[in-house]
């Protein structure tokens, strides 16, 4: 794939996907900056852990300006039954990169297990399909010296994936830790492959962490982590803090690292601020921007994710001690 190539849209974003280990054809999971207020798009083990039915909606705009750039936007609903021994949850999700695109659903269960008096172990569950297209005969490629298009990019795709995945969620008022692999299926998009360009879904896994300490009676901190790997590429990490005051506002920050080239060597890839804000009992807003300090800073310098949470069985008791997980 040493030829130039064009599309009808400005893809010079484009080719860079083509050239990079994490390729746009090998439809990783979706990337988020807000991960620790969205967990039940990462672990189908979280829901029914804040124990009220919960609704959020997500919105992440990645690396804004450049047309191509990824978009993904997701909706997710859990909640507790019987006696809050189980969690149901839903989720559903849009992405677009350039010229792929894939939307779809799943449904979530998860088995939660008392451990103590103020701890939870959940192992939960997922299931669901996407609908995924490539739309291949939008990208011009230079014939070159062949004088012939390249056969790979003369056909779009489109394919239903049916996948599954799943995960485990401990936690606690002040502390959890979660380890999930989404989907377990490698799916296989394509019969392209060349190089580092993967035609297949990769599994890929996420262990996060994170805690509550309080500083004063209207001051906590909450640090978090976030480890990702993909199956046959190398990992990438997130640290976060982020400062509550009165447990109605939170400021935080967030540095997001990759490795790229080994198993030593690790890149910063962006910096994050954040904001969070308890608008009332039930409705939470959140916001995320991310300053590009890769390669990638003076094409697409930023990136803007915006979260909203709205809440049902939301009472007093629950108020005075509030999840921040």
């Amino acid at each position: 794939m040493s030829n130039p190539f064009s599309t009808r849209q400005y893809t010079p974003f484009l080719l860079l996907l083509f050239l990079i280990n994490c390729s746009a054809w090998g439809q990783q999971d979706k990337m988020f900056s807000q991960y620790m207020f969205n967990m039940m798009a990462l672990n189908p083990a979280y829901a029914g852990s804040r124990e009220v039915l919960s609704m959020s909606a997500l919105y992440r705009n990645q690396w804004t300006g450049v047309q191509g750039a990824p978009q993904t936007a997701t909706f997710t609903m859990d909640m507790p039954l019987n006696r809050e021994r189980v969690g149901v949850g839903l989720q559903l999700y849009g992405d677009k990169i350039g010229v792929f695109q894939e939307a779809g659903g799943f449904v979530s269960y998860a088995f939660r297990i008392p451990i103590g008096k103020r701890s939870m172990l959940a192992l939960g569950l997922q299931g669901g399909a996407s609908s995924y297209q490539a739309n291949l005969t939008e990208v011009q490629i230079n014939p070159g010296n062949t004088g012939q298009p390249d056969p790979n990019f003369a056909n779009n795709v489109s394919k239903i994936l049916p996948n599954f995945g799943t995960g485990i969620y401990l936690s606690s008022d002040r502390a959890y830790v979660s380890l999930s692999v989404p989907r377990l299926i490698k799916n296989k998009l394509s019969e392209y492959n060349a190089g580092n360009l993967r035609s297949t879904q990769l599994r890929q896994a996420y262990l996060t962490a994170g805690f509550v300490v309080g500083i004063s009676p209207v001051v906590k901190i909450k640090p978090s982590m976030l480890l990702r790997y993909a199956e046959g590429s190398t990992m990438g990490v997130d640290g976060n803090i982020n400062v509550w005051f009165a447990d109605r506002i939170a400021i935080g920050a967030s540095v997001r690292r990759n490795q790229f080239s080994s198993w030593s060597t690790y890149t910063t890839d962006a910096l994050v601020g954040l904001l969070e804000v308890q608008l009332t009992n039930q409705f939470r807003f959140g916001y995320a921007y991310d300053r590009t300090m890769n390669n990638f800073k003076d094409v697409a310098p930023s990136s803007h994710e915006i979260m909203i949470r709205y809440e049902l069985g939301v009472n007093k008791t629950r108020v005075l001690t509030p999840r921040y997980f």
